[in-house]
C-alpha cells in the first residue's frame, strides 16, 4: 500500500534530514520539528510491521500504525545493520515449561477458556504467540502440588525391572494437557528433565537432595527409556532429555546432586547406550544448570566415551554471565547449546523484568548461540501456586489464573511473545550489530521474512536506523521499550 506524505503530515522517516536542516546538535534533539515544504509530494511503502510492548504497561504486543519505509534518505542516526549474508545457530523455538502445576491452573478454566488460552499461547492465529518450546519434568518438579516419581516404592524396597514404573500420576495434569498442546501444534519439541530419581536409587531416602548410588545407574538408564517409550504409548514425543535438573543444587524439594563426572560416567556408560539399544533418537542434552560453571559441560563433552551421545549442553541465569554458551560452544562447536530456565518473581518489576529478560534470555542466548529460550513455568495461581513444600514460593507464572473464567498475563508472557510469534522453528539467527543501549539480535525466517528483536537497555528514547541491503528505515524506540520488526 502506498502513502503519500505531504507539508501536514510529520513523520519519523524525515527526522533526521529534518535535524540536518535545522542544525540540530544531537539526534534527541529532532522532537517533532516543522516540515518544510514538499513538492510534488513524496510516496514512501510500508515496508516493515513492528509490535512494541512498554515498560510502563501502557503499550503491550500491540502492532504499531507508523510507516516505515526504507529508503536512502541520509540522517546521523547510529545503524543497526541486518545482514543475512551471515548465518548462524538454527532455531528449535521459545516457551515455557509446562509445569505439574501449570496443568493444575490451566485444566481449572472452564473448557471455553482453557480452549481460548491454549489457542493463543499454542497457535498460529493473529491473536496467537505461538509458542514452539515446552519443557517438562520427569516425575514431580517444585512446581507441582506434591512430590513424586514414577516408580516410588516403600522404603527398603527396590524395583530393578521397573515393574510398578507408572505415569498414573501425570495423567491428569500434565499429560492430558500435552495432548490438547499437540492437537493445536504437532510438530512443538519437548525437552524432559528429572528434578530426581527415585528415592529407593540415591544414597538419601529424601526428595531433597542425595546422589544417585552407582549400583542403580543402569536401572536409571531404563527408567529414562521406559519413560520415553511410555509418553510415546500416550502419543507425546520426547525429542531431549537432560540427565538432571540443576545438579549442583541439591536444595530445592524436589532435588538429587549429580556432579560433572557422575553426570558423565552416566551418560557414557548407561544412559547413551541404553538409548541407542532401544532405538530412541532422543537427544542428551547435558548440564542444564547456571552459567556460572561452564566448566561442568566442558567436562562432560571432554570424555571421548560420553561425546558421542551428547547433542549438547543447557544453561540456566541465576548466576554467571550469558556469555558462558559462547564460551562451551566455542570449545564445542559440533554441539548445540540451549537455554532452558528463568524465572520471574513475584517481587519482581515489569519494566525492570522486561529489560533483563529480553537483554540475557532472549537476545543474550540467541546472540550466544542458544538454539532455543524458555522462561519458567507457563502458569500459577494469584498467590504463586501450587509449589511443593520447600519449593519456589515466589515464581510468578507466564499466565496467573484468577478463576475458572478468567486469566491475566504477565511478565513473562511478553518476554517470549517478542520471539515466539515472529521467530518460528527452522528460523535461522543473521548477522546484527549492537549499536549503544539498543540490545537486539536477528533471523530469517522459513519464509524469507527478516525479524528484529531490539530492546532500548537506556531510559531515554533513541533514534536509529534499521539498515538492511543498503537501505534503511528511520525508527524510535523508547527507555526500558521493546520492539520486534519484521519485513520481506
Amino acid at each position: 500500500m502506498k502513502f503519500s506524505l505531504t507539508t501536514n503530515i510529520k513523520t519519523l522517516f524525515f527526522a533526521a534530514t529534518i535535524c540536518t536542516q535545522l542544525g540540530c546538535s544531537s539526534s534527541n534533539d529532532a522532537v517533532d520539528p516543522v516540515l518544510p515544504p514538499v513538492d510534488p509530494p513524496v510516496a514512501v511503502t510500508n515496508d516493515i510491521e513492528s509490535w512494541l510492548t512498554k515498560s510502563d504497561q501502557s503499550v503491550l504486543l500491540q502492532k504499531q500504525t507508523e510507516i516505515l519505509g526504507f529508503g536512502t534518505t541520509s540522517n546521523t542516526y547510529p545503524n543497526i545493520e541486518v545482514s543475512d549474508s551471515q548465518k548462524y545457530q538454527t532455531i528449535d523455538g521459545f516457551g515455557y515449561t509446562l509445569t505439574g502445576g501449570s496443568a493444575d491452573m490451566i485444566n481449572q478454566l472452564t473448557a471455553a477458556k482453557k480452549t481460548a488460552l491454549l489457542q493463543e499461547l499454542f497457535g498460529s492465529g493473529e491473536n496467537a504467540i505461538g509458542v514452539s518450546y515446552l519443557r517438562i519434568s520427569i516425575g514431580a518438579s517444585d512446581l507441582h502440588a506434591s512430590t513424586f516419581t514414577y516408580d516410588d516404592l516403600a522404603t527398603g524396597e527396590t524395583d530393578l525391572d521397573l515393574a510398578k514404573f507408572s505415569l498414573a500420576k501425570d495423567k491428569n495434569g500434565v499429560i492430558s494437557l500435552l495432548k490438547e498442546i499437540l492437537a493445536i501444534n504437532p510438530k512443538i519439541p519437548i525437552l524432559a528433565t528429572p528434578w530426581t530419581a527415585p528415592l529407593w536409587m540415591k544414597d538419601k531416602d529424601s526428595f531433597i537432595g542425595g546422589k544417585l548410588k552407582p549400583q542403580y545407574y543402569d536401572v536409571y538408564a531404563k527408567y529414562f527409556v521406559k519413560y520415553i517409550q511410555a509418553m510415546k504409548a500416550e502419543g507425546i514425543t520426547i525429542d531431549a532429555v537432560t540427565p538432571q535438573n540443576e545438579p549442583l543444587h541439591d536444595g530445592n524439594n524436589p532435588s538429587m546432586y549429580m556432579a560433572a563426572a557422575d553426570q558423565t560416567e552416566f551418560i557414557k556408560t548407561n544412559l547413551g547406550p541404553a538409548l541407542k539399544a532401544a532405538g530412541l533418537s532422543t537427544k542428551i542434552i547435558a548440564y542444564d544448570h547456571n552459567c556460572d560453571n561452564p566448566n561442568y559441560p566442558k567436562e562432560v563433552l571432554a570424555n571421548a566415551g560420553a561425546f558421542p551421545f551428547v547433542d549438547g549442553s543447557a544453561f540456566h541465569l541465576y548466576s554467571g554471565n550469558i556469555s558462558a554458551l559462547s564460551d562451551v560452544y566455542n570449545a564445542y562447536p559440533t554441539k548445540n547449546v540451549y537455554f532452558t530456565e528463568q524465572f520471574t518473581a513475584s517481587t519482581g518489576d515489569f519494566g525492570g523484568d522486561l529489560k533483563w529478560h529480553l537483554k540475557n534470555v532472549i537476545i543474550g542466548s540467541m546472540r550466544n548461540y542458544s538454539k532455543n529460550a524458555l522462561e519458567w513455568n507457563v502458569a500459577n495461581n494469584a498467590s504463586f501456586e501450587p509449589h511443593t513444600q520447600g519449593g519456589c514460593t515466589t515464581c510468578k507464572g507466564a499466565i496467573t489464573i484468577t478463576s475458572a473464567d478468567n486469566f491475566q498475563r504477565n511478565v513473562a508472557y511478553y518476554i517470549i511473545a517478542h520471539a515466539s510469534k515472529f521467530v518460528p522453528m527452522g528460523s535461522i539467527r543473521i548477522s546484527s550489530n549492537i549499536s549503544g543501549n539498543l540490545q537486539n539480535v536477528a533471523f530469517i525466517t522459513p519464509t524469507g521474512s527478516k525479524v528484529l528483536i531490539v530492546e532500548n537497555d537506556g531510559s531515554d528514547t533513541q533514534y536509529f536506523n534499521i539498515k538492511y541491503n543498503n537501505k534503511w528505515a528511520a525508527v524510535s524506540l523508547g527507555g526500558g521499550s521493546v520492539a520486534t520488526y519484521t519485513w520481506k
